[in-house]
């Protein structure tokens, strides 16, 4: 993230850095007691977020940091059960973060003090209700979706669980967008994506895709915007979920055969199984996967893919 004049970010190796944005001039690193990886589907870190001249992240040491935005001394730290590669979102003097022990926790911003904390439902097959990714807030309620299938609704000052809606056979890996009212979410296994409401949770529409959304949604336009796995990047009406237009990376046009029918839909004789699920992520990646949340500035798009591309494109 780029904060006046910094850039900051987290890295595999455990560290936190912050650079001059001007020259790329290290201004200071911090060191994690270390990171790791949870699974195949662990791709993200905790991005750093700042608020009053502090800088929050969480870690795969499982760990939530407050550090000095200024010298990247360590303010506090509070140690969770799990890995923390959700990003905290900041909020009425909360950290909100979520961690892969299936607790959502809010932390006192100045002190790291545990104010409250939630945990998921859990399921048959992922009993943690692991929280992968960051949260979304408005005035009262904070919303998150975890692997447990679930995509939640708590009340932002009290944790007070308000309604869960569960989607059957996928993890709820993508941060909500919040935009009028209204959450647009990407779903994995089930390749969908859903407009929502916040008060119920109940679906305004569906739309069906082919394949997995991990990343948030961004507005452009009255536009969704948002990236899937298979190697496209969709613009959406937000009232109707009408596909408005798309764009497919290069790669994606090269390899998708070796993934996809001729009905569009993944390839049955690719892992029959399920035991070489390995390959097949290898095949999804090869893609151009859009695993990032588009940045959007006036009427251009960026983002990158799984191939190492970045892109701008013009709508």
């Amino acid at each position: 993230m780029i904060h006046e004049d910094i850039v900051i970010f987290s890295s595999a190796d455990g560290k936190v850095y912050a650079l001059d944005h001007r020259n790329g001039k290290l201004r200071w690193s911090y060191t994690t007691k270390g990171e790791q990886q949870y699974d195949a589907w662990d791709y993200y870190l905790s991005s750093p977020v700042v608020s009053k001249n502090i800088v929050y992240l969480g870690s795969g040491d499982s760990s939530v940091y407050a550090l000095d935005l200024a010298s990247g001394k360590q303010i506090w730290s509070f140690k969770t059960g799990g890995i923390v590669h959700a990003s905290p979102v900041i909020k009425d003097e909360k950290v909100l973060i979520g961690s892969y022990d299936g607790f959502f926790y809010a932390l006192n911003a100045k002190t790291g003090g545990l104010i409250w904390k939630f945990k998921t439902v859990g399921d048959l097959y992922f009993p943690k209700g692991e929280i992968q990714r960051a949260a979304v807030t408005n005035e009262k309620d904070v919303f998150f979706g975890s692997r447990d299938y679930n995509i939640y609704s708590l009340n932002l000052k009290t944790g007070t669980g308000q309604w869960n809606r569960k989607e059957p056979g996928s993890w709820i890996i993508a941060p909500p967008l919040l935009y009028q009212d209204k959450l647009y979410v990407g779903t994995s296994d089930t390749h969908q994506f859903h407009s929502m409401g916040t008060t119920y949770g109940d679906i305004k529409w569906t739309l069906p895709l082919n394949m997995r959304v991990y990343a948030a949604a961004s507005m452009m336009n009255n536009e969704l915007v948002f990236g899937c796995f298979n190697g496209r990047i969709y613009f959406v009406n937000p009232e109707s979920g009408k596909v408005n237009a798309s764009f497919q990376t290069e790669e994606s046009k090269k390899n998708y055969a070796a993934l996809f029918d001729e009905k569009d839909k993944v390839r049955k004789d690719i892992d029959p199984d399920g035991k070489n699920y390995l390959e097949v992520e290898r095949r999804i990646l090869a893609l151009g996967a859009i695993l990032s949340s588009p940045t959007v500035e006036n009427d251009q798009v960026y983002f990158g893919d799984s191939n190492g591309f970045f892109y701008a494109i013009k709508r």
